[in-house]
């Protein structure tokens, strides 16, 4: 399994022996990483996303941009301890083609990492980041082999940590689920992770039904659900098709229903909510399942506050977005992994040998304090790099996205003991 093979960087990093540090001072040529008159490297990083128009596309600009706007940031506050940011950006275009291109350039530019980036193409960028043995900190985790790659380090758990989740959020209230999913192998997975974590609350499998992605009406879809749940719920995860489900579904429900809908953040976000019509927006009342704490708690505080300084009025940053949001814990983990390695010169390998070996990464409570050892790894074949199986259960009131239940909440049994196959 991909997940545990031992890190053989073929990028050679520097250990300084005493030996080799007597002799950068005897001979004068060099001075001990972290001592009087160390001179620090810029640190170079790449991130990259698609910006896109296209009706099938993904767009998700605001995360290098959020990434552009720590390095303003943090370069203002003296760099990363002592270390100038310096960050690349490239557009994937939603394209395999397109992320194998980025990740072909970030080789050539001897990138210290990639941090902070999306892409549903993971084989397509990860084989030439492997081959260069470049990190990826902190992917959105839109593609499954994310968890697989031993040059990953997942911030959260991916999608299916947001499904497992949602099986639990919706077994506290619902009688019946249905799910309406892709019909794609990503979501073949999503009955079993939902399922076995209703289960575990004595609750009937889901009825499951799949849909295409993009799809322009899902009325015989929404006609299934409704009549399978009866007065219980439904929850859709079909990324940017849940607007135009949900919207099949309620111009076929019948006045008076006490079925409840659900979903997952990036199937649906405040922003959609916004657009949809706010507090009288179909959303209202939904269970929604996501990764990190509501984007109005006071742990995005200095996010919101650096985005207002430095971002210069850029309209694509939102910060109630979960991309703009992963780009700012991974830089957070890039920023705690460079100071605890204090060296004078920051690599690509020296990077992976710090987190390989336990390197902390506090997030101030977006998340729980992330380490990417094998041993807090899930370990699972489908999952074998995911450290982070929490997440956190939200609703939507007056059309904003709130906090359900405090805190988090771990799925990580469900990970390793979901079912496969729909």
């Amino acid at each position: 399994m991909t997940g545990w093979r031992r890190l053989t960087s073929p990028r050679p990093y520097r250990l300084l022996t005493s030996v080799a540090a007597g002799a950068l001072l005897v001979s004068g040529c060099g001075v001990l990483p972290g001592g009087p008159g160390d001179s620090r490297e810029p640190v170079t990083v790449m991130t990259w996303a698609p910006d896109t128009t296209g009706a099938d596309t993904v767009n998700m600009a605001g995360m290098p941009a959020m990434a552009r706007t720590y390095a303003r940031w943090i370069n203002e506050k003296g760099g990363i301890d002592g270390h100038e940011l310096r960050v690349l950006t490239c557009n994937e275009q939603d394209t395999a083609a397109g992320a194998s291109k980025c990740a072909r350039r970030a080789a050539d530019e001897d990138v210290a990492a990639v941090v902070g980036s999306y892409s549903r193409y993971g084989r397509a960028f990860l084989a030439p980041l492997e081959a260069a043995g470049i990190p990826y900190i902190g992917g959105y985790g839109a593609s499954a082999d994310e968890f697989t790659s031993y040059l990953s380090y997942p911030v959260n758990g991916g999608q299916p940590a947001l499904v497992a989740g949602n099986g639990e959020q919706l077994a506290a209230s619902c009688e019946r689920v249905s799910l309406v999913r892709p019909d794609t192998l990503v979501g073949d997975s999503m009955p079993g992770l939902l399922d076995t974590s209703l289960s575990r609350s004595d609750r009937p499998a889901s009825y499951d039904i799949s849909a295409a992605e993009e799809a322009t009406s899902y009325a015989s879809e929404a006609s299934k659900a409704l009549a399978q749940a009866g007065d219980g719920c439904v929850t859709a995860v079909l990324g940017k098709g849940t607007e135009t489900f949900f919207d099949s579904f309620r111009r076929l429900e019948p006045e008076g229903s006490e079925v409840r809908i659900s979903s997952v953040l990036g199937s649906v976000g405040q922003g959609l909510i916004d657009r949809s019509g706010g507090a009288d927006s179909p959303f209202e009342g939904a269970l929604v399942t996501g990764w990190y704490p509501a984007s109005g708690d006071a742990r995005w505080r200095e996010m919101r506050d650096v985005i207002t300084e430095y971002a210069f009025g850029d309209d694509r940053i939102d910060p109630e977005d979960t991309g703009v949001q992963t780009t700012w814990i991974a830089y957070t983990a890039l920023k705690a992994v460079v100071e605890a390695m204090d060296r004078s010169d920051i690599t690509a390998g020296g990077i992976s040998v710090s987190l390989n070996r336990g390197t902390e990464v506090d997030t101030g409570g977006l998340t729980p304090v992330l380490r990417w050892r094998f041993q807090d790894m899930v370990g699972t074949a489908a999952y074998g790099r995911i450290v982070n199986g929490r997440v956190t259960f939200q609703v939507v009131r007056d059309g904003r996205l709130t906090a359900a239940k405090k805190g988090f909440v771990d799925v990580t049994d469900t990970l390793v003991n979901a079912r496969s196959g729909g």
